[in-house]
């Protein structure tokens, strides 16, 4: 249900707009007209059946369906993007007559000529985008934390946020995971919250737990809650992840008694404990990382002298332009920050919310080098 409502404004308003547009655009010739608005029709028919049948439909025909409408809910937003900007030529060529005189005299040939290269560039870049999901980059990132009391030297973690298994994020994206978690050679695996999308029941039957046990971690897979979590199935979401990792939820660990791994319960549990309670009887010279999926609590987290937060959700936007957007949102929405003596690092996730496709982002696998100084 969710990732149609997502689409929806692209279906019903910016379907609207591009079909005007291109209408415009193509020579008034039946044939050209009529494959063009059928195409539309299909199209909004597709959308409209899933939309009011998702419930009925098996899944062997709704997730081509919403991959279908998904594509096009990516593409469109890109095409009305452009779009505008060519409004904007339009208007200044009215005001200022600055375009040459080759294209200003012949502006229905431009705008038939634009038409197609709107088509192959949006196909392009929906090729680029879905490949920005497919093939995760591994990231390093070195940290030096203070040793307190601390007997290690160095710690590797691979942090793993945003995997959103489900419909989308599948056995193939589980599968390719472990294999570059484990070429890392971790020292502990950390999810950061939103292992699984809305439904539980794709991930449970693709049997991705037992991919997930194949993580190698000597001192083992630890996770928390994300938003996803509360969405749906919040019992077959807890008993799945608990069967491939150690749930923190609103707890601690120390896994081999040098430093503390303090897991939040997702903010979207108003009752989660706070952090001064989960430190509380813990000895705070050692070496504290906390794992909180959205990453709103830095001033928490300052307060608490924390060594390290590590975050996730944001997915840095997904989308272009929304990265840019996030900045206005978020102290630090991507990437390394450190302020008061607390550091942190945003992933941008490993899978993708909704449709499988990144523009101006890409999934991620992070490696962090902590040393201990």
């Amino acid at each position: 249900m969710k990732v149609f409502l997502q689409s929806i404004v692209a279906q019903v308003l910016l379907n609207a707009y591009i079909y005007w547009r291109g209408r415009q655009a193509l020579p008034k010739r039946p044939v050209w007209r009529v494959p063009y608005t059928l195409l539309f029709v299909l199209e909004l028919s597709l959308f409209f059946f899933g939309y009011l049948f998702h419930k009925d439909l098996p899944d062997a025909w709704f997730i081509p369906i919403m991959n279908i409408c998904n594509t096009w809910y990516i593409g469109s937003l890109y095409i009305t993007l452009g779009l505008l900007v060519l409004e904007v030529v339009h208007w200044s060529q009215k005001r200022w007559k600055w375009l040459p005189r080759v294209i200003a005299w012949n502006w229905k040939e431009t705008k038939l000529v634009l038409f197609f290269l709107f088509i192959v560039a949006d196909v392009l870049l929906l090729v680029k985008a879905h490949d920005n999901v497919a093939d995760p980059v591994v990231k390093h990132v070195h940290i030096d934390l203070p040793r307190g009391s601390s007997t290690r030297d160095s710690l590797r973690i691979v942090m793993v946020s945003d995997t959103h298994f489900g419909e989308v994020i599948g056995k193939r994206e589980a599968q390719h995971l472990v294999e570059l978690s484990n070429a890392q050679h971790p020292d502990v695996v950390v999810f950061v919250g939103d292992l699984l999308d809305y439904e539980s029941r794709f991930a449970e039957y693709a049997h991705i737990e037992e991919d997930l046990r194949r993580l190698q971690a000597p001192l083992g897979v630890y996770s928390v809650y994300g938003n996803h979590e509360y969405r749906a199935n919040f019992h077959a979401k807890e008993r799945w992840i608990r069967g491939c990792s150690t749930l923190l939820r609103d707890s601690v660990a120390s896994p081999d008694g040098s430093f503390y791994l303090i897991g939040r319960d997702d903010m979207v549990n108003k009752k989660r404990r706070s952090l001064h309670e989960l430190l509380a009887g813990l000895d705070t010279t050692k070496p504290l990382i906390v794992l909180d999926h959205q990453p709103w609590s830095f001033a928490e987290m300052r307060m608490n002298h924390v060594d390290l937060g590590l975050h996730g959700h944001t997915h840095n936007g997904q989308l272009w332009p929304y990265p840019l957007v996030m900045r206005f949102i978020y102290e630090c929405p991507y990437g390394y920050y450190a302020k008061g003596g607390v550091q942190h690092y945003v992933s941008c996730g490993y899978g993708c919310a909704g449709p499988a496709y990144r523009v101006g982002t890409r999934s991620e696998l992070i490696v962090l080098h902590v040393r201990f100084v």
